[in-house]
């Protein structure tokens, strides 16, 4: 769909929250650090890079047991290297969302076989996806998705788009598919987080009521689909900063509430948090 029926804009505060996700386990090393893969932001460790989702087989390219490489993505240090060294396979790596999530982890997260959501650079960002198989990838990595609030504060000193020059800005102006993790040199926060504007936009873990009509925020120019302007009375899970096609619509304020928590599409991701 285009950008201006998909809407894409931020929710800024606490008023239109009516659910959050689980908050999840707290970090249990030093608070005051972050392992590799995250970036320190007040009291949270966000993932550095959009998540990328694999599936880890029961043994390695050696035939040794891949309990180690699961320990290593739990604690936040797994590599490229770690995953392709125990024959981990991406799921959705594309925004053609082939190969798809397996059948033992369903859209409504009832997963019956394990998936871990993984913060590494250079790798497609996982699309496809929806919030529950979000929520419990991090939760298998011992993450969560983050609050909506904390994500605004992650965001901060990303570019507004303007142009995209292809390279270095961030990916807001693709007729086709997200770029890889952490490519884009200049789309990147205040406290080392990228792509959080463009590319795949992202699930947050707060609910709000599913709005129908969408705006724009006064001054920035990024579009916003939030409660308070026409709604459905039905959920809806908040995604934000913008996909790899959105240009000026996206940006740190775009948000979208228009899409229910069940929906999978190859331009929405996520990242976690601990």
């Amino acid at each position: 769909m285009s950008g201006a029926a998909r809407c894409l804009g931020v929710a800024v505060g606490a008023a239109v929250v009516l659910a959050a996700g689980p908050a999840g386990a707290g970090w249990p090393g030093d608070p005051a650090k972050c392992k590799p893969d995250a970036v320190k932001v007040g009291s949270v460790c966000m993932d550095k890079y959009e998540a990328s989702v694999w599936q880890v087989p029961a043994t390695n390219l050696a035939g040794k047991s891949n309990a180690g490489l699961i320990k290593k993505i739990q604690n936040g240090t797994a590599t490229l290297a770690d995953l392709t060294a125990g024959n981990a396979t991406q799921v959705s790596p594309s925004s053609s969302c082939t190969p798809g999530f397996p059948g033992t982890f369903p859209a409504n997260g009832q997963w019956t076989a394990p998936l871990y959501a993984v913060s590494i650079a250079g790798v497609h960002p996982t699309a496809c996806v929806t919030w529950f198989q979000a929520q419990q990838a991090c939760a298998n990595a011992r993450k969560r998705l983050p609050t909506n609030g904390e994500w605004q504060m992650a965001v901060a000193g990303t570019q507004d788009p303007g142009p995209d020059n292809g390279t270095t800005d961030c990916n807001t102006a693709s007729v086709s598919d997200a770029v890889n993790t952490g490519s884009r040199s200049g789309c990147v926060s205040n406290y080392g987080a990228f792509d959080m504007v463009g590319n795949v936009s992202e699930w947050v873990a707060d609910w709000v009521p599913r709005s129908t009509t969408c705006g724009s925020w006064g001054g920035s120019g990024d579009s916003q689909c939030l409660a308070g302007a026409a709604t459905s009375g039905e959920p809806g899970a908040l995604i934000r900063g913008g996909r790899f096609n959105d240009g000026s619509d996206a940006g740190p304020l775009a948000v979208r509430g228009d899409d229910q928590p069940s929906v999978a599409n190859g331009d929405i991701g996520f990242r976690c948090a601990r």
